[in-house]
Formats: structure tokens, C-alpha cells, sequence
């Protein structure tokens, strides 16, 4: 495992769409242990692959419960809204008020390469959403309400 360079903002890699994955190999293993290994180091909840400079679609989220992967994930339900702060481990010293779904429902490929769904409310759905913005080029910034 190694510790991955992040992206700041105003790199061009983060507005860039992140390509779907089609098979899980061991260079894709590697790079997801070496995202959570960045995300702890950077005391962060969640990390995006556009974010260590790579545009797959891989995310890695822990909310304090263990770490959680998700590959190609797509939010496939959501309800309710949910407003609070948010920052990013790619701008730091920046935070703001965000308008999130309240709940979420993802679709998303494992490890295995085996297709899951897994469901999320407030900090959890809030990370998500954050997360797989990353992988559309869209930054929190960028949905910062007054």
C-alpha cells in the first residue's frame, strides 16, 4: 500500500467523468487499499479515485463504521433533503452549507465484481452523493446553497 498524491482544486483531472470499470484486477485492488490508506492519512470520511488522479469510477467511504467500496456506483433512489456543512479533502480550508438527499439507495459493483445495492441516511447518503459528484466532475462547491 502507498500513500496517493490528491488533487487540488483547480486541477482539471477533478471536473473530468470518470470511466466505468469492467473487471476488478490486482492493479485496481491496489489502487483502492492505496485510497483508503490516503483517505485515514488525510483524516477524511470518503475519497474519490478523480481525486488521487486516476478517472475510474471507485469510491471509498467510512463514516466510522468501516471502510466501505464501491465501484461504477449510481444512486438509483433518494428521498427526503438534508442541508449541512460540507469540505473536501481536495479544497481544504473550504467548507458550506449543502443540499443533500436525506436518504440514498446505490447501485454499485464489489471487489468481486459482483453487483450490489446498499442504502444511506444523513452522513452516510451525505458521503455518497459527495462522492459520486467527484466522479461526474462536480465539485461541493459547486452546490453550495446561502
Amino acid at each position: 500500500m502507498a500513500l496517493r498524491q490528491l488533487r487540488f482544486e483547480g486541477d482539471p483531472i477533478l471536473r473530468k467523468k470518470s470511466r466505468e470499470i469492467t473487471e476488478v484486477t490486482d492493479r485496481i485492488r491496489t489502487l483502492i487499499e492505496d485510497m483508503k490508506e490516503t483517505m485515514y492519512k488525510e483524516d477524511g470520511v470518503g475519497l474519490a479515485a478523480p481525486q488521487v488522479g486516476i478517472l475510474k469510477k471507485i469510491i471509498v467511504i467510512d463514516v466510522g463504521e468501516g471502510p466501505v467500496v464501491l465501484i461504477n456506483p449510481e444512486i438509483i433512489e433518494q428521498e427526503g433533503e438534508y442541508v449541512d456543512q460540507e469540505g473536501c479533502l481536495s479544497i481544504p480550508g473550504k467548507s458550506g452549507k449543502v443540499k443533500r438527499p436525506e436518504k440514498v439507495k446505490v447501485k454499485y459493483m464489489d471487489m468481486e465484481g459482483n453487483e450490489k445495492t446498499i442504502e444511506g441516511t444523513q452522513l452516510f447518503a451525505r458521503a455518497l452523493c459527495h462522492e459520486i459528484d467527484h466522479l461526474n466532475g462536480v465539485l461541493f462547491v459547486d452546490r453550495v446553497i446561502d
